[in-house]
């Protein structure tokens, strides 16, 4: 697939969700239903309840697959950067830690999402956040100026994801500190996976293998790199996703080979830092 094809779909795959209440398991169409089941899936992949009370109401999409943040370590006065922020939930956890001396920049390429955080953020009272339109791999942000990046599950969706980890490496301050959540593989997904634009939207088809995401972390630059947690994709998220179902429908795909497409896939917490 085209990196222009590529963007342009998840784009539009995501304006979908920013317009609606609540999606889990991204990407075109809410299987949830309510922010019930968007808090219930946050709190599965490691948010607490007091950190799902302690944001705007519709910050919270349930499109992660992980908490960057519960590791994160972040200071008050630091100033931390989201990539790939959607509605802003991470960006207002990280708020409410680095206090009215921090600040905090979420970068979304999706304008109905960047207009949705702006207003959680209006709404909420969020003085020391913004919220930028752009390309995590051509990132509207200043060299050195970044003390910690968070990110959720959303760089499997990059197209250059070596580019994006450069970026990233390049607004970072020596000694900053880089804490993301991510869906990698463990192998090589079938054909018909890689093909799919709707397999790619959902963070699947667009996912590499955890060897490469890791050596592409380690080629930016930098150092101390690790993986912090590890976990599976829960198969009920792919069997319960509108879109997935439509795939393994019109293909007629076995639940034997959903299985192994969805044993090929995990979730981590990975950890790096710039060096001084």
């Amino acid at each position: 697939m085209k990196e222009d094809k590529i963007k342009k779909a998840v784009r539009e795959g995501y304006a979908k969700i920013a317009k609606q209440d609540s999606s889990c398991c991204p990407p075109t169409a809410s299987c949830c239903g309510g922010t019930d089941l968007a808090q219930d899936i946050s709190q599965n992949i490691g948010y607490t309840e007091e950190e799902l009370k302690a944001v705007p109401q519709g910050a919270n999409l349930g499109l992660g697959c992980g908490n960057p943040l519960a590791l994160a370590s972040v200071k008050a006065g630091e100033t931390v950067l989201d990539l790939g922020s959607g509605a802003g939930f991470d960006c207002f956890l990280a708020a409410n830690r680095v206090g009215e001396k921090g600040w905090v920049i979420g970068i979304d390429m999706t304008p109905e999402m960047v207009e949705r955080a702006r207003e959680n953020a209006r709404q909420g009272n969020y003085p020391n956040i913004e919220f930028r339109l752009g390309e995590i791999e051509n990132l509207p942000v200043a060299d050195s100026s970044v003390d910690v990046i968070i990110s959720n599950c959303v760089i499997n969706l990059a197209p250059d994801k070596g580019r994006v980890f450069s970026e990233a490496f390049r607004v970072l301050k020596p000694g900053g500190r880089l804490m993301i959540s991510d869906i990698v593989l463990l192998k090589e997904l079938p054909d018909f996976i890689k093909g799919s634009i709707e397999a790619y939207i959902g963070c699947i088809s667009g996912a590499v293998m955890r060897d490469e995401y890791l050596a592409a972390i380690k080629a930016a630059g930098f150092q101390e790199v690790a993986v912090v947690e590890e976990s599976s994709f829960p198969i009920e998220c792919m069997a319960n996703d509108p879109t997935a179902k439509a795939i393994i429908e019109s293909l007629e795909i076995p639940l034997a080979e959903v299985k192994e497409v969805a044993g090929s896939v995990v979730s981590l917490k990975v950890h790096g830092i710039k060096p001084n």
